[in-house]
């Protein structure tokens, strides 16, 4: 499926300023002022500068908050970009209740307790991140994440995310049945989206520190909705394709000639030709029959 770029020329400016440039800006802008973030509930709020501001929306990072303060603006974090940025990107510090900044570890925990199926989300996240796709929640769409190519405002999403923890594509979990799988991919497909499906394998590892992911795999799978009318010989050559197109046009042809000529009376009709027939046989017999009999007179 090809980027739907959502105007002229968009294309051409996401290739001028790629993703990964972006947000290496934002990793330096935000260790140099020396960022932090308060956790609370399941989100982190960070306090920023307007040129930060500006930042984290061209990397589509949080989303803005309206207040009342001139001096700094507020950025509401999820909790899978707050903790890309402060232990992937190492550009931001967050703290807690205690106003004490968290390390990887205890930042960790508090991100599980806050959210039980965090590890294998996250690793889903920053696997998509890594590869500069931009992520963002699929709530709307019924999934997990969408992931765009580049920047919302110049492109929509090209995929629908669907996390799978280890053995839940086979016990109880999501896709366990084939109406499950029916109903995501008509939904990704009437959003012009295709989904998706990230399989998180833990091999076996706990989830006591972050340290975890590096053992984590991840297993991608696109899902497609068949179309019947697709043809299997699509990729011919393009002599094969010009014989075949020839060979059905002449079949078409015939087909339509021999419909032409080929007429079947109704039951009614049939009737009334049988009788104009005998009516004409009668009247070329009337005729032979005048004509002799007048040379027979005649003579």
């Amino acid at each position: 499926m090809e980027p739907r770029w959502k105007g002229k020329g968009f294309k051409a400016k996401a290739l001028a300023e790629p993703m990964s440039k972006i947000v290496s800006q934002l990793q330096s802008s935000l260790i140099q002022s020396d960022a932090h973030g308060l956790l609370t509930g399941c989100t982190v709020l960070i306090a920023v500068k307007p040129e930060q501001t500006d930042l984290l929306d061209r990397a589509c990072f949080g989303k803005r908050i309206v207040t009342a303060e001139k001096d700094n603006d507020w950025f509401q974090l999820g909790l899978e970009e707050a903790f890309y940025l402060c232990f992937s990107l190492k550009c931001l510090k967050v703290v807690g209740d205690d106003k004490c900044p968290k390390n990887d570890v205890e930042l960790w925990q508090c991100m599980i307790s806050r959210k039980p199926n965090f590890p294998d989300f996250y690793k889903a996240y920053s696997h998509l991140r890594m590869k500069n796709w931009v992520v963002k929640s699929g709530l709307n769409y019924g999934v997990d994440f969408v992931a765009y190519r580049h920047h919302p405002s110049l492109v929509h999403s090209e995929y629908a995310v669907l996390v799978l923890s280890e053995g839940e594509d086979e016990g109880n979990g999501r896709l366990r049945l084939w109406s499950d799988l029916h109903c995501t991919t008509r939904v990704s497909g009437s959003v012009v989206k295709t989904l998706l499906v990230l399989r998180i394998t833990k091999n076996g590892n706990d989830v006591a520190s972050p340290s975890c992911l590096e053992k984590y795999t991840v297993v991608e799978r696109t899902i497609r909705k068949w179309h019947p009318e697709q043809c299997r010989e699509d990729n011919m050559t393009g002599e094969n394709r010009t014989k075949q197109q020839e060979a059905l046009g002449k079949a078409s042809l015939k087909t339509k000639f021999t419909q032409k000529h080929d007429v079947k009376l109704k039951p009614g009709l049939v009737g009334i030709e049988r009788g104009i027939g005998l009516v004409s046989i009668s009247l070329v017999f009337a005729l032979i029959s005048f004509i002799v009999s007048r040379w027979f007179w005649s003579n």
